[in-house]
């Protein structure tokens, strides 16, 4: 994950609800993708490594452990550079130019300069952050998938010139892709100011569900409403356990005998009782004067000595070792 900013309910469903339990089947690596955030906050770098430890601590709280799991930091593990700028002598500039974000990115945040290099090329550094490790598989929502595709491209070209080098990856779909943003935009963004953050206080996410986008033709509790595309039962769906009270609002928001308010009222004890545990647990790792510090630099330790054995082979293929 880039630390550019506080984590949010997106990231739980969209990622951290999938990784915590494939920490019981595989060897996992997370880490925090310093780099990767320098690909459009270069100008703005303050805040990366204050928001790097609220992200981990993040990650413990949705059940992460880094006992089980590898944490670390991208840019102490400076093989990762090195194999992005092997895997750039082979790779045609137009293979990243046809990535869909690339262009998409530039639409959306136009107030940043998106121009260089490193943006060009941060699909092909995820390649490196992810072939340097042997992964097998990536856990990736719906909007990455065309980003792995082009890293099992990178791979097959890479091993096509040196030899069965590097591994092809394979994807691990979350269930689902992405939440809608509290004004109903079709992303919870925290650029769009639309997100409920996993650090967020009981009061908070209260206050911030009883403002949330529901139907806008429904001014009266008494006229029936739409319950599809409707952001606070996409929120239901996704939080509340009880799927027979969901069932019986929806069906009563259709008739139009349930009001707004005790639809938000659910929903917002439904996500505190989710958000509860992981702020407990968040609280207490960020309670231990250097914990997260030690967690990351032991894991960037672990992760270097398994980077710098791929490197030594990736050389050795290469043939550029110097005896």
């Amino acid at each position: 994950m880039r630390p550019t900013g506080r984590l949010h309910l997106g990231h739980l469903v969209g990622a951290l609800g999938n990784w915590v339990p494939l920490q019981a089947q595989y060897d996992c690596y997370y880490f925090v993708a310093d780099w990767h955030a320098l690909t459009s906050d270069f100008a703005e770098t303050g805040s990366l490594v204050s928001y790097a430890y609220e992200n981990v601590a993040d990650w413990i709280g949705a059940g992460l452990d880094p006992e089980r799991s590898t944490f670390f930091v991208q840019s102490l593990v400076p093989e990762h550079a090195e194999l992005y700028l092997l895997l750039s002598m082979v790779v045609p500039v137009p293979w990243l130019e046809r990535v869909p974000t690339y262009k998409e990115q530039q639409d959306a945040l136009k107030d940043k300069d998106l121009s260089s290099i490193g943006f060009l090329g941060y699909p092909l550094l995820q390649t490196a952050d992810v072939a340097i490790y042997d992964a097998q598989y990536v856990p990736v929502g719906g909007d990455q998938v065309a980003h792995l595709e082009l890293a099992r491209e990178v791979v097959r070209r890479f091993n096509k010139f040196f030899g069965d080098v590097i591994v092809e990856p394979l994807p691990l779909l979350t269930n689902i892709d992405r939440l809608p943003g509290l004004d109903g935009d079709k992303k919870m963004s925290k650029s769009l100011g639309n997100t409920i953050h996993l650090s967020d206080t009981p009061d908070e996410v209260k206050k911030k569900v009883m403002r949330m986008y529901t139907d806008p033709k429904r001014v009266r509790s008494d006229i029936p409403g739409t319950v599809e595309g409707n952001p606070v039962f996409t929120y239901h769906d996704a939080f509340n356990p009880d799927t027979a009270q969901v069932d019986a609002f929806k069906a009563r928001y259709r008739a139009g005998t349930i009001g707004d308010v005790e639809v938000k009222a659910a929903l917002a004890t439904a996500l505190n009782a989710r958000l509860d545990p992981i702020r407990e647990r968040r609280a207490a790792a960020l309670a231990k004067p250097g914990y997260l510090h030690e967690v990351l630099v032991e894991g960037s330790r672990r992760a270097r000595v398994m980077a710098g054995e791929t490197m030594a082979r990736v050389r050795e293929a290469i043939r550029i070792v110097y005896r």
